[in-house]
């Protein structure tokens, strides 16, 4: 480290004497599980509903629900989860997280009925949402300014990836004909499924017990001793010596409100002052936010939010019912129906069958046709590969911007030539 070895470093300096190495390594293993977990959170249903709609009974307007309910639980948990976040540290949540994320699936997949299923997958989207969110700031902060711009495509690769795991997990177990009694509880397919998509939770929640806390956190909250230990750990592990080579001996917070030194003594909070400490930067971050709802920054903010929204609406809704849409075309071509386009599919599906009936008992079996699951395993296939394509183009600055714009305008086309 240039300059004096005894001079304070702040959290970019000695973030950056760490290097990259194996700790960089396990830890963006350790995250893996948890950005896959979001995914089987927010798609499990959208895999399970072409199977499970005669055992429940589902109409149009329960799948819809079904999978809205996901969302609510994470717009409703995600500015709460951010305040525990910001006063008990990532490392809790993200344990913690993982383990009652889990809980919750599990207990979805002990769903008897439409009602149970709604409930715990929304408490499922309640969960999930702290997890997935503090995972992307606790990937951050162990890494410098030369990786760090890298963080958000590997979390969009992480992404891609789970999106063609739950496809390949729905072409293996969900054609399989599986029932059981245990009790008053009769257990199918798709609730094996279920069970199964808890995996990346739980263990995502078993991982992050072997990694330590963020030191950016630690040094925010003035627990200077323990980030010099964070980040002598790291330094070990990547740089393959002793800690005590670290070249950083002394630490400083450089944030204008927390300018204080590791002098051999740090600066300890109790549990009051720690959660008066997160209720303020709570409601500075309010403030902060107050500016783009003010001119000259509110037609911007408008422009950036819509677009946004756009996306994301746009992006969901085709993925959510992907699934329902090939199981649907899968059916109607085994049926022998001359018109199986998108269009097709979509007014088959607005004309429910009557429940119960004999018809509808034989769609349902036609959905259980592992060769409905075959367009989603392709499409998933695909997005991954694009990712692997446009990471290291990233590189180039006429790719990183204008892929945006591109993307759009392509994925737009397509959808239309579909129609």
């Amino acid at each position: 480290m240039a300059g004096n070895a005894e001079e304070a470093a702040d959290f970019e300096t000695a973030i950056a004497e760490c290097g990259f190495g194996m700790f960089n390594v396990f830890i963006l293993c350790s995250a893996m599980p948890c950005l896959t977990a979001m995914v089987f959170s927010a798609s499990a249903l959208s895999y399970v509903m072409p199977s499970a709609e005669c055992d429940l009974e589902l109409s149009l307007l329960d799948k819809g629900l079904l999978n809205a309910a996901t969302y609510a639980g994470m717009i409703i948990s995600a500015v709460p989860w951010g305040f525990i976040a910001d006063t008990f540290g990532r490392r809790p949540v993200l344990i913690s997280g993982g383990w009652l994320d889990g809980f919750f699936v599990l207990c979805a997949s002990l769903s008897q009925d439409t009602a149970q299923l709604m409930a715990f997958k929304f408490f499922d989207g309640f969960v999930i949402c702290g997890p997935f969110a503090v995972v992307v700031s606790y990937l951050a902060e162990f890494h410098g300014k030369k990786h760090r711009p890298y963080i958000m495509l590997f979390v969009g690769l992480c992404v891609s990836a789970g999106s063609m795991i739950m496809p390949l997990m729905a072409y293996v177990l969900l054609p399989v004909n599986i029932f059981f009694k245990v009790g008053t509880l009769e257990f199918r397919t798709w609730q094996i499924f279920m069970a199964a998509s808890a995996i990346p939770t739980l263990m995502s929640g078993l991982m992050h017990m072997f990694l330590p806390e963020s030191p950016k956190f630690l040094m925010s909250q003035g627990n200077y001793t323990k980030a010099m230990e964070s980040l002598q750990r790291i330094y070990k592990m990547n740089k393959r010596k002793s800690k005590d080579s670290y070249p950083v001996k002394r630490l400083t917070d450089t944030t204008p409100d927390r300018s204080a030194e590791l002098d051999g003594t740090d600066r300890r909070f109790t549990r009051k002052e720690k959660f008066n400490r997160a209720k303020k930067q709570f409601s500075e971050g309010f403030k902060q936010l107050k500016p783009m709802c003010a001119q000259p920054y509110l037609g911007l903010s408008l422009k950036v939010y819509f677009l946004h929204f756009c996306q994301i609406m746009c992006v969901n809704s085709v993925r959510l019912w992907m699934p329902q849409i090939f199981a649907t075309m899968n059916a109607l071509e085994k049926q022998g129906a001359n018109d199986t386009s998108v269009c097709a599919v979509l007014d088959h599906n607005a004309e429910a069958l009557p429940r119960n009936s004999d018809a509808r008992k034989a769609e349902c079996n036609l959905h259980h046709n592992a060769d409905s699951y075959l367009g989603n395993i392709i499409v998933s296939a695909i997005g991954l590969a694009g990712y692997l394509v446009i990471f290291p183009l990233m590189r180039i600055s006429f790719v990183a911007n204008h892929i945006r714009c591109f993307s759009l305008f392509a994925s737009s086309w397509w959808v239309a030539c579909t129609l």
